[in-house]
């Protein structure tokens, strides 16, 4: 097992702890005897270091290396668990393993069924670009605005940026500070063309393609739909091309 996993160790001692106060926590006629308590619990390690080992492995972004590690939190003290023969990992539907989360455990072999969620965090690090110093929104990005350091991808929910291509020539979309790790929700496309600004309108049809012109009603990036007012008064909308042009479907 990799280092960086060294905490879900402490994950299954946890466990084990827990399941043994259960037991010893029921009515006499309920407890199982220490052989099989350890037994039990020793399975419920085993477990769930393999459901985490290979659920870990999957999250590995686009091949990119990161360091898995991994915080477990605690379940309500209040519980009192029943002994049970088979315990059943699980991710809760919606929930993942990145960043806060929590991982399910649900007897599936007992005299009594229960449920129940064990919080965690799970840190994923790896390369990425960090901002050298304070920019304002609407900043065009260079080289010079960002160094490269090893951060915790799964600390926001938005993409890490990971390559310069991504981010160089890009404007901030909001005041950004000086330590903070580029995400996608942090960039976007400079704008080609202001409010106002006259803008050439391709009117695609069936079989046919007309140039016109016309005035930008808001301002516009590649890949933005706009809203356009024709010589005629007419508004329509369309997609900003690459060279600042609308595309239009009517």
């Amino acid at each position: 097992m990799h280092p960086s996993l060294n905490p879900l160790r402490r994950l299954h001692q946890w466990c084990a702890a827990l399941l043994l106060g259960a037991a010893l926590a029921l009515p006499a006629q309920g407890q199982q005897s220490v052989a099989q308590t350890a037994d039990q619990t020793a399975d419920l390690g085993a477990v769930t270091q393999r459901w985490l080992d290979d659920a870990l492995a999957q999250v590995q972004a686009g091949g990119m290396p990161l360091r898995m590690e991994v915080s477990v939190g605690a379940l309500d003290s209040r519980l009192r668990l029943a002994p049970c023969a088979r315990v059943e990992p699980y991710l809760p539907t919606g929930a993942r393993l990145w960043g806060r989360t929590r991982l399910g455990l649900r007897c599936v072999d007992g005299a009594t069924r229960w449920n129940v969620f064990l919080p965690l965090t799970v840190k994923a690090f790896g390369p990425a670009w960090v901002l050298a110093g304070s920019v304002s929104t609407g900043t065009v990005l260079t080289e010079q605005d960002a160094i490269e350091a090893e951060v915790d991808w799964a600390a926001e929910p938005a993409a890490i940026v990971a390559n310069a291509k991504d981010w160089v020539g890009q404007t901030a979309s909001r005041p950004l500070a000086a330590g903070q790790a580029l995400r996608q929700n942090m960039v976007r496309p400079p704008n080609l063309f202001k409010a106002g600004a006259p803008v050439r309108v391709v009117v695609q049809g069936p079989g046919y393609a007309v140039t016109s012109s016309g005035q930008a009603m808001s301002a516009g990036a590649q890949g933005q739909n706009v809203r356009v007012r024709m010589s005629n008064g007419r508004i329509i909308g369309g997609t900003v091309l690459e060279d600042g042009s609308i595309e239009a479907s009517m």
